[in-house]
């Protein structure tokens, strides 16, 4: 729509004059003669209300494709920050495993505070948040498409098409383009989306505002749209006064200067060293030979999509063509630095290729758009023989990452999983300021499916290889108390009585969760299929 206020023609007598009224979201083109002005407004009505509901249809759509899972993978990290202000008395301990992440962002304080105002019950609040969460994500992916495409049905293949991916993994980095639960990655990225949309309209102003929003709930993820949209800045100054191989040399470097290396550094400790191995996504030379291509790839592909947008005077896409490939480059080289001398371990935390987010939101909107305009058409048998089976095989991945799950855990629907049955008995039946013991490598058992301990039963527990480790390779003066009290866990498949016992004298555990059969002398009131759940005298 924005590109039509500056196609028509404007000659008085033969086309309505144009002028555009800007919200900061949207510039609609309205008629100032010759139009009704309830005509006017009706068609202008009609229009954003088939768009909002086709954006519904997406949402709806995406959700029964990729399912929900609210307590799985880094909702152990995320969603006890929410918790605890709602519930000041849950987490006696353990809480700055996931407190130093909560202290950087607004996330739990907007999701507490809106469960609060609309008292909602905390699950379905969850699932409304995670619902309007798409729907700005895919609403951005449709502004942004303004800025790449003319045609409405390029557009609607692009968002289409990201709708159909959201839970593709982004290479080796562990990040989805929109996870299956609640995030503030999820709701930062429709934020940063806008405010790419605003720089390549040079409304500055408002791409400042959104981008502030983004690092409200997320400190990092923003940071790297930051550079980009800088760098998109850079790059159109620069275009104009150099010559495109200097412009290139001057843009990677000026991009290098955006690293934020130096707050984050900290010398590394055989504590720390000890966390980080358990997570190779921060390290590019530990990835498999398949997630090495996924980083390299998009390279490719945006050189091919900039130099079909230059023949086509696609302006805006073009330019973001370039500014990714300069912006891929730099990010791909400091990860490989990162990942070479042990004295830039530390630094690895940074996560250069998370970059690769943005760049895979971008890159899937503009193939979308390209087989739209091309290839599908406004032929539905063509956009069904693509959607179909690209929904089907996503469906089927997520099937197999959560096989002992419901696809979609609506709200106050009982678990299906016996691992989750026995959290939300724990979280009904113990003592708030209760602390559990559990295996380290709890969410690695097969069945688990990565649900959390902490998020769902809503009680302290013992530290974890999975997610504790990753507080710790983000914030490294945690590493010696979560490498302490691993090194007290470590033959926990082994544990008889005693040991049990002396964990509660160290550490204050008075319930376990133990697999399936359990360990003999143990006083066990719950037990499924999967789990006990045993009382220590």
């Amino acid at each position: 729509m924005a590109g039509l206020a500056n196609q028509w023609p404007v000659t008085s007598g033969q086309w309505p004059v144009l002028t555009r009224v800007d919200c900061g979201l949207h510039v609609w083109p309205l008629a100032t003669n010759h139009w009704p002005l309830n005509l006017r407004e009706d068609l202008i009505s009609a229009k954003n209300f088939k768009t909002v509901v086709i954006l519904l249809a997406l949402t709806v759509g995406a959700l029964l494709v990729h399912g929900y899972q609210p307590f799985a993978e880094d909702a152990e990290i995320y969603l006890p920050g929410v918790e605890k202000i709602l519930h000041p008395e849950l987490f006696p301990a353990g809480q700055e495993f996931f407190g130093s992440h909560a202290n950087l962002t607004l996330f739990p304080n907007l999701i507490a505070l809106s469960l609060r105002t609309l008292h909602l019950p905390f699950e379905a609040g969850l699932f409304l948040w995670h619902v309007v969460s798409i729907f700005l994500f895919l609403l951005a992916c449709w502004e942004l498409s303004g800025r790449c495409f003319p045609s409405s049905r390029a557009r609607w293949a692009g968002v289409a098409l990201v709708a159909a991916l959201l839970t593709l993994p982004v290479a080796g980095t562990d990040l989805y383009i929109v996870d299956q639960y609640l995030n503030p990655r999820n709701l930062s990225a429709f934020a940063c989306l806008f405010a790419v949309t605003r720089v390549l309209e040079k409304k500055y102003l408002w791409a400042g505002l959104w981008l502030v929003l983004a690092l409200s709930v997320h400190p990092l993820m923003p940071m790297y749209t930051i550079s980009f949209c800088l760098l998109l800045v850079a790059m159109e100054k620069f275009e104009r006064q150099l010559a495109p191989e200097t412009q290139v040399a001057q843009t990677g470097t000026a991009l290098a200067f955006l690293l934020p290396l130096g707050a984050l550094f900290s010398p590394s400790t055989p504590a720390y060293h000890e966390a980080v191995q358990f997570h190779s996504a921060h390290y590019i030379l530990r990835w498999a030979w398949y997630e090495w291509v996924g980083a390299v790839a998009p390279v490719g592909l945006l050189w091919w999509f900039g130099g079909i947008a230059g023949a086509r005077q696609w302006r805006a896409m073009e330019r973001m063509c370039r500014a990714l490939i300069v912006y891929s480059l730099a990010y791909l080289g400091a990860a490989l630095l990162f990942s070479i001398p042990k004295s830039f371990e530390a630094l690895a935390r940074l996560q250069p290729l998370r970059s690769l987010h943005l760049v895979y939101i971008v890159m899937f909107l503009m193939a979308g758009g390209w087989l739209g305009e091309y290839l599908l058409q406004d032929r539905m048998r063509r956009w069904l023989a693509l959607f179909v089976p690209l929904s089907i095989g996503m469906f089927a991945a997520q099937r197999a990452l959560f096989p002992a799950s419901a696809h979609i855990e609506l709200p106050g629907m009982a678990p299906k999983n016996p691992w989750a049955q026995a959290f939300v008995w724990v979280r009904e039946n113990t003592p708030e300021n209760t602390i559990f013991g559990l295996d380290p490598y709890y969410m690695r058992i097969a069945g688990e499916d990565t649900i959390g301990f902490r998020c769902l039963a809503m009680r302290s527990r013992t530290v974890d290889v999975n997610k504790d480790s990753g507080a710790v390779s983000m914030f490294p003066p945690l590493a010696g108390e979560w490498w302490e009290q691993l090194q007290a866990l470590r033959s926990w498949k082994s544990f008889q009585k005693a040991d049990f016992l002396r964990l509660k004298t160290r550490y204050g555990v008075g319930w376990l969760v133990l697999q399936q059969p359990g360990v003999a002398g143990l006083e066990c009131p719950y037990q499924n299929r999967a789990v006990q759940i045993c009382k220590l005298p």
